[in-house]
């Protein structure tokens, strides 16, 4: 039991995000019929399996609020904006219920009353602070229906969980009940599987409550079984009563036998094909087609029934990570293999270490894959943050998503949390004016807030952008002297300054809110995006908005980089950002070096000599490589002294102690067992920008570890 509480909790923590979702959508939209019954759907799910997993309180709390949408679906109960924010709130006690928190006693009376009120025929009664769930909603007129229900559960019932005592016990609460069971299909003991279902009901109920409520006590059921519903016969309280029937007619309605079979019995008749046949009515071909096509139906039927159930798999997080490790661990190792088998120039060992290196990448892929997730989900987690902050701060907003589809690594996802937090709550409450606001300048009382995903070779570019009041660059630089943090004196571009809000401490606000003001925001998006060794650039337009773009890697265990030599140490550079490799002579290589750029197709891009940077002590060799690297939006060449070609790298951290060299994203092992580090492009090129628009002059960067 405690291990299928716990799986309703996993499912109602993800029942109640896509409520959230459903809620919000049902906001822009009040009169989409399919996201009310989605709504009623979640609502109806969590208490079923809330009752049935013994989280009464939750099943309980929910059924007002069922019963409110039952009405909405009914058209009887308009949406409204009250009625979200209710529903939302009982969200989120009803997440504080599943973390098994002592919700606040009177906040649920208080809502549970909002949603009676509500309720023109709500019947639930809070009687010391504790509710009633009633077993299903009663018709108006109080007629009393018999129904004779057959329960067929599919043989591997058991097998998925599923109990039907608890479903036979809420029917025995809703009226008379009698129940048989059918036996016949037991085996021996001997052939017995204890987790095969070989039995099924039938079962006669005498209720007030109507067909639909009969039925959603089968609802986690229906998909796992035979099921028919029938009303026998109803009766409205007067003298008639419901009437009798002969034993004849009761099983061919139960469909045991059939009025052939009844006339058998009677007078010994034959098949009816047969008595066709011979009455020349039908032919013997028509006869067997109709036997054929019985038998495809049959068929059909079987398989149905019978097929098998959906693909999808839940696995623990932690599972998945230790299948990336023990991929990486391949990885590493079928390198050393490689390494061995172009030294023996064995023609049997090189053709094993080809077909491990095939699988290995296709299993490297593969692994990726299964941790690769959409962004869409973490796009709609925000769209209740910014419904509730839109309310606090009297503002009216409208939320428009784009590639959703887009994937990342899921690690990546985990730690996109914060900084998207940061950027929203920043657009919200600096970018989009209030309604008043923006009528006095020409714009729609309701500003709109963009959630932008798309794939950029082997980068996933998020942005958030408004239409709210921009950035005065102006208003950055004069309140960056006040804080001390640039010098009065220095020149800097529109870029530069707008960066400035990523500095540490910086803040336009002047008084402290809820909100903002505290300059620690933008700050932890810099250090948590350059943490995922992405990177994030912000534009911006007085009057018309602000974007801020985070570029970031699709993932961090495994990736395809080109191995470079540099001195004595061997670097790895992410491939797909790698355009072309070019050679200079070393008079060429030293005038690159000198004016900090070359020729490349046509236009001049920025170079960077990685000897001077890492500062290699050996001697430069004739030919210098240079490797042509996109970085943000702009080529950079490196400067390299040898290229010696692709490698699959599995991505290492460098260690706390290194925790403050910006310049390198981190480590991988190589063949023969050494070392290679992982250069952080992005970073270089910053570094040396800063220190040559201060100085002029190309700032070297130290030497790893000094």
């Amino acid at each position: 039991m405690e291990d299928h509480s716990a799986i309703y909790k996993e499912e109602t923590y993800e029942l109640l995000a896509e409520l959230e979702t459903s809620l919000l959508e049902l906001e822009r939209t009040p009169d989409d019929g399919e996201l009310i019954d989605q709504v009623f759907r979640s609502m109806h799910t969590i208490k079923g399996s809330g009752a049935m997993f013994g989280f009464e309180n939750i099943a309980a709390f929910t059924h007002e609020i069922e019963s409110v949408f039952d009405q909405v679906r009914d058209r009887e109960i308009p949406v409204s904006k009250k009625l979200i924010d209710l529903t939302l709130a009982a969200c989120d006690l009803i997440k504080k219920m599943v973390e098994g928190e002592s919700g606040d006693a009177e906040q649920e009376q208080q809502i549970v009353r909002s949603f009676q009120e509500m309720n023109p025929v709500s019947d639930i009664s809070l009687s010391d602070g504790k509710s009633r769930l009633p077993a299903g909603e009663a018709d108006d007129d109080g007629t009393e229906h018999l129904y004779r229900i057959r329960f067929r559960p599919e043989t591997d019932f058991f097998r998925n969980g599923s109990n039907p005592l608890p479903l036979l016990e809420e029917l025995q609460s809703m009226g008379i009940c009698e129940i048989i069971i059918h036996k016949n299909n037991i085996p021996f003991l001997a052939d017995m599987d204890p987790e095969t279902c070989y039995i099924y009901w039938d079962i006669f109920l005498s209720t007030g409550e109507g067909i639909n409520a009969v039925r959603d006590v089968f609802i986690f059921a229906e998909d796992n079984c035979s099921l028919d519903i029938r009303v026998i016969d109803s009766c409205d309280g007067g003298a008639s009563g419901i009437r009798d029937k002969k034993i004849g007619e009761i099983l061919l309605e139960q469909g045991d036998i059939t009025s052939d079979m009844i006339q058998k019995a009677l007078n010994g008749q034959r098949r009816v094909g047969e008595m066709l046949l011979e009455s020349r009515a039908i032919d013997p071909d028509t006869l067997n087609a109709a036997l054929l096509e019985q038998k495809h139906i049959r068929d059909a039927g079987w398989k149905r029934r019978h097929q098998a159930p959906g693909s999808s798999l839940r696995v623990p997080a932690e599972k998945l990570d230790t299948l990336v490790n023990l991929v990486g661990e391949l990885v590493t190792v079928q390198a050393r293999l490689t390494r061995r088998a172009s030294f023996d120039r064995d023609r049997e060992l090189t053709a094993i270490s080809e077909e491990v290196e095939r699988l290995s990448a296709e299993l490297r892929d593969n692994t990726m894959n299964i941790r690769m997730l959409p962004v869409g989900n973490t796009f709609r987690k925000f769209r209740r943050l910014i419904h509730d902050l839109s309310n606090e701060l009297r503002k009216e907003v409208n939320v428009q998503t784009e590639g959703e589809e887009t994937e990342l690594d899921k690690t990546v996802i985990e730690q996109l949390n914060d900084p998207l937090v940061h950027i929203i709550r920043n657009a919200l409450d600096h970018g989009i004016e209030i309604p008043e606001i923006r009528e006095a300048r020409g714009k729609p009382r309701q500003g709109n807030l963009f959630l932008r995903a798309e794939r950029s070779g082997s980068d996933v570019l998020i942005r958030i952008a408004d239409d709210g009041a921009g950035i005065d660059p102006e208003v950055i630089r004069n309140r960056a002297m006040e804080k001390g943090l640039i010098s009065p004196e220095t020149e800097y571009t529109e870029n530069e300054i707008l960066s400035m809000i990523f500095l540490p401490g910086f803040s336009t606000v002047r008084q402290v809110s809820g909100v903002s003001g505290r300059g620690v925001g933008m700050d932890v998006v810099r250090r948590r995006v350059e943490n995922l060794r992405g990177t994030a650039e912000i534009e911006s337009k007085k009057n018309a908005g602000t974007t801020v773009t985070l570029k970031l890697p699709l993932t961090l265990a495994i990736a395809d980089g080109l191995l470079v030599q540099v001195g004595k140490g061997k670097y790895v550079l992410p491939l797909l950002s790698v355009e072309e490799c070019l050679e200079l002579r070393r008079a060429e290589a030293d005038k690159a070096r000198e004016r900090s750029m070359i020729a490349f197709r046509g236009e001049i891009i920025s170079y960077i000599s990685l000897r001077e940077q890492f500062r290699a002590d050996n001697a430069a060799p004739d030919i210098e490589k240079v490797v042509v690297m996109e970085s943000g939006k702009r080529r950079v060449g490196l400067g390299v002294d040898k290229v010696i070609g692709q490698h699959q790298t599995v991505i290492k951290t460098l260690g706390k102690f290194y925790k403050n060299i910006k310049t390198m994203s981190g480590a991988t092992i190589l063949g023969d067992g050494s070392v290679a580090l992982i250069p952080d492009v992005d970073q270089l090129v910053r570094k040396a920008q800063e220190k040559f628009v201060n100085t002029g002059e190309w700032d070297p960067c130290p030497a790893f570890g000094e």
